[in-house]
């Protein structure tokens, strides 16, 4: 009677797992140390918890509340065509594509090898092929091979989650670059109106020398006057040229920034008008602030990304400790005499089947050495996004403590340039009048100059601390899901595929 030859297969499986079990590398002492911060135990200071909460978040396109068209204009642009963002893109979709990669080795492969070869067989004395020698055949061989990981321990599951988990945490980076360069565009564009500004001042400067300048001079004319009050306003008006020209340059260069942060050319930039940026549309706080923040600022979602791939390279580090199985097999044919075709013939085909054992026994600290590091990685990622969660709380609180001190200062400002101003009309007329001498009108003068130009830069602070704050809270609403749930934030124990999840 003929013998099953699988009948004693279940018996020897229970035995080879068994004996693997005892017998891998031990993996004991290596665990990660480092905790994510509790966020209800997070002071989010003074700052935020007085802010006002009646205020939507903000919109995406957030840059939008300082009502100037043609901002709109060249921030969509720059987003459309930045080479930096472009860069960005290409690394998404470098990721999504090797997710791809280490997804095929969860999945059965199958390869075909054929080789047709004409060959002389050797006379060796002790491994001749004896009746082949000195002989010419054809030597033909296929092979088509079959393999399947059963992946007992999901590592390759863990990989492919691995793969998933830093392919999404550089989408949250190409957020983030998206943010920057929104960022940097709004500076700059601050910036540019600011240079404005302050060549207003000069060139109005520059016209009360130039007027007082023509009455010094008739003043001469008249007999009453000295050349010394003439000498005196000439002197400036170099000085105040200069600064006109400096300021002409300076204002041509951030517009050639302005059109590399758009990916243009510096002509493209030179096109650009005077901003036309509204004050008056500071968009409000968010409600639920701190909470709300860590779901929506692109740096913590990429930090959660990244600590949940690092999780996941634990537990491909500990599947490292277990056997592994595959499953082999193939079919083909071989045929060393004949024809060049003989070798497809029925009677010279081959195959096999069966499994194939993996079992770590010794392996000179290389498996304990990659668990080390992959804790080690998880401990970084997670004191990451600690300390990106602690920098967050810190902008968002700097930014409210800023604006309202500039809104404080912008106030004053305005008071103090009224006030100059109403001093320069005072001693104009009473220097009209024969009250005063023509030293009271120039000692006026440059103290209006300096309040006004301070207001403009109280203006500019104002308008960067606005985007700053916009900038720390993320940017906006975004559709983006905020990151990985709090499961996969944590490594988790290996576990034989078949058996079920506790």
């Amino acid at each position: 009677m003929l013998r099953n030859p699988w009948s004693g297969l279940p018996g020897a499986g229970l035995f080879l797992v068994v004996l693997s079990l005892t017998a891998c590398i031990d993996s004991q002492g290596i665990a990660p140390r480092s905790e994510r911060l509790d966020v209800a135990a997070v002071d989010a200071g003074r700052a935020i918890r007085q802010a006002e909460r009646e205020a939507r978040w903000p919109d995406a396109r957030w840059w939008r509340a300082y009502g100037d068209p043609q901002l709109d204009a060249w921030m969509e642009m720059a987003l459309a065509e930045s080479p930096t963002l472009a860069m960005a893109a290409a690394r998404v979709r470098q990721a999504r594509a090797l997710v791809g990669a280490v997804e095929s080795a969860e999945r059965p492969q199958a390869n075909l090898d054929a080789s047709l070869q004409r060959k002389r067989w050797p006379d060796d004395y002790f491994y001749g092929p004896g009746d082949l020698a000195r002989t010419t055949s054809w030597n033909n061989t296929s092979l088509l091979g079959f393999s399947y990981d059963l992946d007992l321990w999901g590592r390759e599951r863990s990989r492919s989650a691995q793969a998933l988990d830093q392919a999404r945490m550089r989408g949250a980076e190409a957020r983030l670059a998206a943010l920057e360069l929104q960022g940097n565009l709004v500076r700059s564009y601050i910036g540019l109106a600011l240079l404005h500004g302050e060549r207003d001042v000069a060139q109005a400067s520059l016209a009360q020398q130039e007027q007082r300048l023509a009455l010094a001079q008739r003043r001469l004319r008249d007999g009453i006057g000295t050349r010394l009050e003439v000498s005196r306003v000439e002197a400036e008006l170099p000085e105040t040229h200069r600064r006109i020209d400096a300021l002409d340059e300076s204002i041509a260069l951030v517009r050639h920034q302005l059109a590399a942060l758009a990916g243009r050319g510096p002509g493209e930039g030179d096109r650009l008008q005077r901003p036309r940026l509204d004050l008056q549309r500071m968009p409000g706080l968010p409600d639920k602030l701190p909470l709300e923040l860590l779901g929506r600022r692109p740096d913590l979602v990429a930090s959660r990304w990244a600590v949940a791939a690092e999780a996941r390279g634990i537990e491909v580090a500990k599947a490292g400790f277990y056997p592994n199985i595959d499953l082999l097999g193939g079919v083909g044919s071989s045929a060393t005499q004949g024809g060049m075709l003989d070798f497809l013939r029925y009677d010279s085909l081959t195959y096999h089947l069966g499994p194939a054992l993996s079992l770590p026994v010794f392996d000179g600290g290389l498996r304990r050495g990659q668990l080390g590091a992959a804790t080690a990685g998880y401990d970084l990622a997670v004191e990451r996004y600690n300390q990106t969660l602690v920098n967050a709380l810190r902008q968002v609180s700097d930014g409210l403590v800023r604006i309202h001190s500039l809104q404080q200062q912008r106030r004053l400002a305005a008071e103090a340039v009224a006030a100059a101003r109403a001093t320069c009309d005072l001693a104009l007329l009473a220097q009209q009048r024969g009250l005063t001498g023509f030293d009271a009108v120039l000692d006026a003068q440059p103290p209006l100059f300096r309040r006004q130009l301070r207001q403009r830069e109280v203006e500019a602070a104002l308008l960067t601390a606005q985007a700053d704050l916009l900038l720390a809270l993320g940017g906006g609403v975004q559709p983006e899901p905020a990151g990985p749930d709090e499961a996969d934030l944590v490594p988790r124990q290996p576990r034989l595929r078949f058996l079920p999840k506790p």
